[in-house]
């Protein structure tokens, strides 16, 4: 296989690579019906009249599956804290006790679990999308390689090492799927 091809590959599989990393990332970003302190993420407190990430004012811990608990560094700040959390309209309520903020998680109903797994299957479909467009884009590169002196056998060679790379990483984007899966039935 000739240098040009082989680049044509090396930079095929990581943007695949790429690929795989993103859809990773939004599955994760799929709740599963457990306790997970990213679901805090996006909540900002008034923090002096500043908006602040929750983080950055307390700690946030998972004592258990079920639970969140927010330990403010300031105890004027709980809240604030609680009020941000509300507001964050994340199907949660906050209790304060006076000292920490606990969160209990209620646990997914069946249609809830089902359209949970029917968005990590449309996510994973997405990453194989870009897994697809990323062949396409990398026949095409090699195709045009026929311009600079490459051979037909050689540009058929390509294309196959390149598919073979594509069926390997649609793979992978199942795995991740199938996983998401398990994770969001399982009660």
């Amino acid at each position: 296989m000739s240098e040009l091809i082989k680049k044509q590959v090396t930079d095929a599989k990581a943007l695949m690579d790429k690929a795989i990393a993103h859809a990773d990332s939004e599955l994760l970003k799929i709740r599963a019906g457990k306790a997970n302190p990213s679901m805090l993420d996006d909540v900002h407190v008034d923090y002096y009249g500043t908006p602040t990430p929750l983080s950055q004012v307390g700690s946030v811990n998972t004592p258990d599956a079920r639970t969140i608990v927010v330990q403010p560094w300031e105890k004027n700040l709980l809240p604030a804290i609680e009020k941000a959390i509300k507001e964050a309209n994340l199907g949660v309520n906050p209790q304060n006790d006076g000292v920490i903020i606990r969160i209990n998680v209620p646990p997914l109903t069946e249609e809830r679990r089902r359209e949970l797994v029917k968005k990590a299957k449309g996510e994973a479909e997405n990453g194989k999308i870009a897994i697809r467009n990323i062949r396409k884009d990398a026949n095409e590169k090699i195709k045009k390689l026929k311009t600079e002196g490459v051979s037909e056998d050689e540009i058929k060679v390509g294309e196959a090492e390149v598919q073979k790379l594509t069926d390997s990483y649609i793979v992978k984007v199942d795995q991740l799927s199938e996983a998401k899966e398990k994770d969001i039935m399982t009660v």
